[in-house]
């Protein structure tokens, strides 16, 4: 048993005036993979030998020291699902316990409060960790205290829930880690000598499983200290508090049906009681007399009472998932936490021997598609963990890490959310107490993935014995390359043509390398231009930003510099990722705007005309806009108004909000038509009068889709204008299936750095419209014919002499390209360097090349068993291929072996 004033006696010895109390969260912060490092660390690839060839396997693709003590590991994890083969990366931080200079740790809240969610990455930066991942539960609509316990330096700063088969991770004093399933037992004791049980320490409301009540704070009795930094004690209870100060031991106030103004005080701590907890307080406790406060954690696992100043660090958990080096049964229902599903993880666990401590994640962003529970104990087990348990998941997954050679910290991967944080209850810091060494080597940062066109400049970073960042002089290094693939000036590399090669950099007696790739066409499997198409006008401009996805499945956004445009029927000049129409030349109806990475296309169409119509102007609305907002603690309202400065139109629709209470993301809603409003056609954007507040709020538009789906598009990604301004929304790129309805538009404020951003104010909306790409017409009307070995055709009835007869090869059937192009109203293109034909026919493009059965269409390679041939001098291409890609209906009479093209 540890009484409080023993805890108050350590406090003072160990940790400064303050109780410092550390949650453990539920998130998983990311950054980019580190640097490739020299010498024995360089790329490698094992295969656990407990997997079946069949089964699930995990694949070392990385590794990096982070400090002495703690390296991190990339894994991919490749499994089955189904008939589909999945993979998903995986990221470890392993640490060696043996070694004297790091420790494990906990954190949480705002500088180590109780109470107060926070990011990973802010809690890890407080608590000055190297790096750090997300643990423990909690209930998001309350303060954010954590569901477990949780210990830091040997202060007890929260007590378990009463939830059943919620594991905890610890390390003892002596480092040791264990996991176990912890209860709470406490008991407070008046002066008369009667006494009361307590329920816990600095918890939330919540809902118990093991007490038979959905209340956990009614007729019970709970201890907040200094380390509670919820605004109640706690929120959303349920129950009218009677409040006991104490200090020093001694009752100083007791508060009837009321809660005692602020914090609990640092030599000190407040009971806070309810129904039959509240009447002990008037029937046992006065002001003046002593008390005392007794409490432990019980094992569930041997029944053992435990000194919680016995570990030096606690954070809690949620499900097993190993133990003793095996699958163990789920100690939960894992419903709540989608146990089945596939989404990211985190977790903990242990080696057999005690000395090593994984903390494991999982993303689920981008190609990565998350684990479920089981997979995730998989993972452990191919780790070789022994004993390991579950931690909060899904968006709280986050992990962050130092790069090596680096003094910033930062995400170690994508959240869910991408580059965005979950703020969370607590985490899990890594930490070192190594001293300064001496250079041991350098690391290159900068990238190792490039795009023709693209520069990118490179340092050194340098690291000591202890793998601490080091300062090493950059201005004296010389960088080079061994391929010509690119070149250098001082430590800027632009990359010219596709490849692999190595960068070398010298500085002083200190050399080291990096490898690096330059996509190539070959690599892709699309190029995308995330716009529809654009206006055949002079002074016309478009925005045409190139998104590409390689085979492996990643995807870029790429930079104009990295394309070469080929402009079709007119001429236009680029800046970044914009297109002016300069001229259109004369009887062009449609032009076509291509561009090619290293010669793979994507093209859009330019034509006459754009439609645009208005959406809402807000003077006559014939539906309600309505307002919502979250969480409940949010004020929010939307009103017509006509006093908005500078206001051209009568009405316009003002959007108020207040974010000054609560925590977490917070938003005020402007609702259309209850469900959304919808949106004829298939327009390519919106724009809006947006009347901006300067607050760095963001301001986004919620779409729903034909399937139903929902699409968040940023109008202001921060309100960082004062006054009206338009703004544009590009919907075709959005990936969504039209129709869709415009279901509301909000303004939003995310926990990371909410001190930053006002928390009240208001933003305008007024003349919303959309914007319909011109219509590319194609001709439907004409029909071409021709026989197998002859060389007439005939072209809606009239006879038409052909250069090269049409043929049968191996059962399929060419025709003259140029000849069938011209017919149905196509323009082709032919290079002769690069055997490549280019057939564009309204919104559609297909490439072939003589003697590649690949083909592209529409941007999107695909194979083909066929290819172009040449016969005659002239281009012969499949004709069941060539039309069924562009649209066309194809007939073939075997008997007259005659071809027909409508």
């Amino acid at each position: 048993m540890v009484t409080f004033q023993k805890m108050i006696e350590r406090q003072s010895e160990g940790l400064g005036k303050r109780v410092i109390v550390v949650m453990l969260g539920g998130a998983l912060l990311v950054q980019p993979i580190a640097s490739i490092l020299p010498g024995s660390w360089q790329k490698a690839v094992i295969e656990s030998t407990k997997a079946a060839a069949s089964g699930p396997v995990l694949k070392l693709s990385q590794q990096s020291f982070i400090t002495a003590g703690a390296k991190r590991l990339d894994y991919v994890f490749h499994t089955t699902r189904g008939s589909s083969k999945v993979q998903t990366d995986v990221h470890v931080i392993e640490i060696d316990l043996t070694n004297p200079y790091v420790s494990l740790n906990a954190m949480s809240g705002k500088n180590n409060s109780i109470g107060q969610v926070n990011t990973i990455l802010n809690m890890t930066k407080e608590n000055g960790a190297v790096a750090a991942i997300n643990a423990d539960v909690f209930v998001m609509g309350n303060e954010g205290a954590p569901m477990g316990g949780q210990v830091i330096s040997g202060m007890f700063m929260s007590s378990p829930s009463k939830l059943k088969g919620m594991y905890a991770f610890s390390v003892s004093k002596d480092r040791k880690p264990m996991i176990d399933n912890y209860s709470f037992e406490g008991l407070v004791t008046a002066a008369d000598g009667s006494s009361f049980l307590l329920e816990g320490l600095n918890q939330s409301a919540y809902s118990p499983e093991t007490t038979g009540s959905k209340y956990s704070h009614v007729n019970q009795m709970y201890i907040y200290t200094s380390a509670w930094g919820g605004t109640e004690r706690p929120k959303n209870s349920g129950a009218t508090p009677t409040e006991v100060l104490v200090r020093n031991g001694i009752i100083e106030e007791i508060s009837i049906d009321k809660a005692i103004a602020g914090q609990a005080p640092e030599d000190g701590y407040i009971l806070r009681t309810h129904g039959t907890a509240a009447t002990y307080v008037k029937e046992h406790l006065q002001v003046g007399q002593p008390i005392t406060a007794d409490y432990s954690l019980v094992s569930q696992t041997t029944g053992a009472k435990i000194d919680p100043a016995s570990f030096e660090m606690m954070a809690g958990g949620h499900t097993l998932l190993v133990n003793a080096g095996a699958s163990a049964p789920f100690s939960r229902d894992v419903t709540g936490v989608s146990g089945s599903s596939y989404t990211s993880r985190s977790g903990v666990g242990y080696s057999k021997d005690g000395t090593k401590v994984y903390l494991i994640t999982s993303e689920r962003f981008g190609g990565n598609t998350g684990l479920s529970l089981k997979e995730l104990q998989q993972v452990m087990l191919q780790l070789g963990v022994f004993k390991g348990v579950n931690l909060d998941g899904g968006g709280s997954t986050t992990m962050i890490e130092r790069p090596l050679g680096n003094y910033a910290l930062q995400l170690a991967h994508s959240t869910q959310y991408g580059s965005t944080q979950r703020s969370v209850a607590n985490g899990i810091g890594v930490f070192t107490t190594a001293p300064k060494g001496t250079l041991k080597g350098i690391s290159v940062s900068g990238s190792k993935v490039m795009f023709i066109g693209q520069k990118s400049s490179y340092s050194l970073k340098g690291y000591d014995t202890y793998y601490n960042p080091y300062d090493v002089d950059n201005a004296s290094a010389v960088w080079s390359t061994e391929k010509a693939i690119g070149t250098f000036q001082g430590n800027e590399f632009t990359a010219t043509k596709a490849g692999k090669t190595t960068l070398s950099v010298k500085s002083g007696a200190i050399t080291t390398k990096q490898e690096i790739e330059v996509i190539g066409q070959d690599q892709i499997a699309s190029l995308s231009i995330d716009t529809a198409a654009g206006v055949l006008a002079k002074g016309a401009t478009i925005s045409v930003p190139l998104t590409v996805k390689l085979k492996d499945g990643s995807s870029y956004k790429l930079s104009g510099d990295s394309v070469k445009w080929e402009f079709i029927g007119f001429t236009a000049d680029r800046k970044g990722d914009s297109l002016t129409v300069q001229s259109v030349n004369a009887g062009t109806s449609t032009g076509y705007a291509i561009a090619r990475y290293d010669g793979f296309p994507a093209m859009i169409p330019f034509t006459q005309g754009e439609a645009v119509s208005t959406f809402e102007d807000f003077e006559k609305s014939t539906y309600p806009i309505t307002s919502q907002i979250t969480p409940a603690t949010t004020i929010g309202s939307v009103n017509l108004v006509s006093d908005f400065p500078g206001q051209t139109s009568a009405k316009a629709l003002k959007l108020d909000y207040d974010f000054t209470n609560g925590t977490g993301t917070k938003a005020s809603y402007a609702v259309f038509n209850t469900n959304g409003r919808a949106i004829e056609g298939s327009p390519t954007s919106m724009t809006v009068d947006l009347y901006g507040d300067n607050s760095l709020n963001w301001v986004r538009a919620e779409f729903i889709d034909a399937d139903g789906k929902a699409h968040l598009l940023d109008l202001a990604k921060q309100l960082d204008f004062s006054g009206w301004k338009n703004v544009k929304v590009n919907l075709s790129s959005a990936g969504m299936k039209f129709p869709v309805k415009l279901k509301r538009i909000y303004v939003v404020t995310i926990a990371e750095g909410q001190d930053e951003r006002s928390p009240s104010g208001a933003i305008g909306l007024d003349n919303m419209k959309l914007q319909y790409p011109p219509s590319v017409t194609v001709d439907t009307k004409t029909k071409v014919e021709m026989t197998v070995g002859k060389t007439t055709a005939m072209v809606n009835g009239k006879a038409i002499k052909l250069d090269s007869a049409p043929l049968v090869l191996n059962g399929i059937t060419f025709v003259p390209v140029r000849f069938v192009s011209d017919a149905m109203g196509s323009r082709l293109l032919f290079n002769g360097n690069t055997g490549q034909v280019t057939v564009l026919r309204g919104n559609k493009l297909m490439e072939m090349t003589l003697g590649k059965k690949d083909l592209i269409l529409n941007g999107v390679r695909q194979s083909s068993e066929v290819t172009p041939i040449i016969r005659n001098n002239r281009t012969l291409i499949p004709v069941r291929l060539f039309s069924e890609k562009l649209g066309l209906k194809v007939g073939y009479d075997g008997k007259t072996k005659k071809i027909t093209i409508d």
